[in-house]
């Protein structure tokens, strides 16, 4: 699990897509290297070889620009946050358990597994659908960009580990 919240040299997260938490014992080794800045520590956790201790970051930053990766790679869970979980037929908004992906031209037909060609569907609807070419999704299927993704991403909720993570994850004046 993900103890430490990892920012690049500007102060956001070094990815939303997946977020980019770290566990505590990378998060030590990153600040013994000396490649990173503590912005923030947890109060009641306290870690020690029998030489040395230190508390557990709660978030730290980078000190030099960690590159962004501008073109999302191709995944289901691309695919529903792209569509916000919500399946593009009936329109219903599902949890991610209860989703599936649907290809809009089947494959049996010649349909790519790609962005530009698959949707988010429930069981339901992709079942009813099967190889079929209709029903047509409500919405074209398209490539996202990486902004496009990171801002819907923002709009659902994040695991919190520890409070000012808040301040860090919030959308602010810009939009990033």
């Amino acid at each position: 699990m993900a103890d430490t919240l990892l920012l690049n040299a500007d102060g956001q997260p070094v990815s939303l897509l997946p977020l980019s938490a770290i566990q505590w014992k990378h998060a030590i080794t990153y600040l013994y290297m000396d490649k990173v800045h503590v912005l923030d520590w947890y109060d009641d956790w306290v870690v020690h070889s029998a030489t040395w201790e230190t508390r557990v970051p709660a978030v730290i930053m980078l000190k030099k620009m960690m590159r962004r990766y501008t073109n999302p790679r191709y995944s289901k869970y691309n695919i529903m946050l792209r569509d916000m979980f919500t399946c593009q037929y009936c329109e219903i908004s599902l949890p991610k358990k209860d989703l599936t992906v649907d290809h809009v031209i089947p494959i049996s037909k010649g349909g790519k597994s790609n962005f530009e060609n698959v949707v988010a569907a429930c069981k339901p609807c992709n079942h009813g659908k099967g190889d079929k070419l209709t029903p047509r999704p409500r919405t074209v299927p398209h490539r996202p960009d990486y902004w496009e993704l990171v801002n819907k991403r923002r709009q659902l909720e994040f695991e919190i580990k520890h409070e000012s993570w808040n301040n860090y994850l919030t959308v602010n004046e810009t939009g990033i």
